[in-house]
């Protein structure tokens, strides 16, 4: 089966297992915030975007 037994080098290999482990969750939330920031920023511009154009459609709507 899976011998995860190390002997003399455990010492070394699961810190460096365990370090690793860390560095892939912290690199996966950073990358996660980072997309919901992304994806809110966006939604903020295309909201934007809609309210300029309803008022230019409002304000060429209004002087014909």
């Amino acid at each position: 089966m899976l011998d995860l037994d190390m002997s003399p080098y455990a010492a070394f290999v699961w810190p460096a297992w365990g370090l690793s482990l860390l560095v892939l969750a912290g690199l996966s939330a950073r990358a996660l915030i980072a997309a919901r920031r992304w994806k809110a920023e966006l939604k903020t511009l295309e909201d934007t975007d809609e309210t300029r154009a309803q008022a230019a459609r409002s304000a060429v709507a209004q002087e014909t």
